[in-house]
C-alpha cells in the first residue's frame, strides 16, 4: 500500500470575518472545476511537514465527504504575499 502523497495547491476562495478568521468557501482546482465547500468542521494549527513552515489544517466537507484543505503560511520576509492553500493526494 503506498503512503506516501503529494501536495495538490489549489485556488481558495475564503471569507474573513470581523475577528480576522479565516473561512474557506470554494476549491478551484488548475482544470477550472470548482468546488463549494459545504461545511468547515474543525479547524488546527499545523506546521507543513518538512518544509519548515508555519500553516494550518481545515478539516471540511464537500458533497457530503470530509476532506483536508491545508494553508500554509509564507516566510515573513514576503509582506505581499501570505500564503497559499493545498490539499494532499495519494502520489501516483
Amino acid at each position: 500500500m503506498n503512503t506516501h502523497t503529494e501536495r495538490v495547491y489549489v485556488k481558495v476562495n475564503s471569507d474573513f470575518d470581523s475577528t480576522g478568521y479565516m473561512q474557506p468557501r470554494t476549491i478551484t482546482w488548475a482544470d477550472g472545476r470548482t468546488f463549494q465547500i459545504d461545511e468547515v468542521r474543525d479547524f488546527r494549527p499545523a506546521s507543513t511537514l518538512g518544509r519548515g513552515h508555519r500553516g494550518d489544517c481545515y478539516t471540511i466537507i464537500i458533497h457530503g465527504v470530509e476532506k483536508h484543505l491545508f494553508f500554509e503560511r509564507a516566510d515573513s520576509g514576503f509582506a505581499s504575499q501570505i500564503g497559499r492553500w493545498f490539499v494532499e493526494l495519494p502520489a501516483v
